[in-house]
């Protein structure tokens, strides 16, 4: 199998930023929200849905 030197990067920086914030999703998903304000990006939030019942 061939290696993708800047696929083995992007790993490695995922993995890096993940190790940073302890792997917390929660914790690297508020970091984002503040970077894109940050940079003068919209944020958008929207409501969670009601999960949809299925006919059985």
């Amino acid at each position: 199998m061939l290696q993708d030197t800047i696929v083995e990067e992007m790993h490695h920086i995922r993995e890096e930023y993940a190790k940073r914030l302890d792997y917390d999703l929660h914790k690297i998903c508020e970091e984002m929200r503040q970077r894109q304000t940050q940079a003068g990006r919209k944020s958008v939030t929207r409501m969670p849905r009601k999960p949809r019942i299925q006919p059985q």
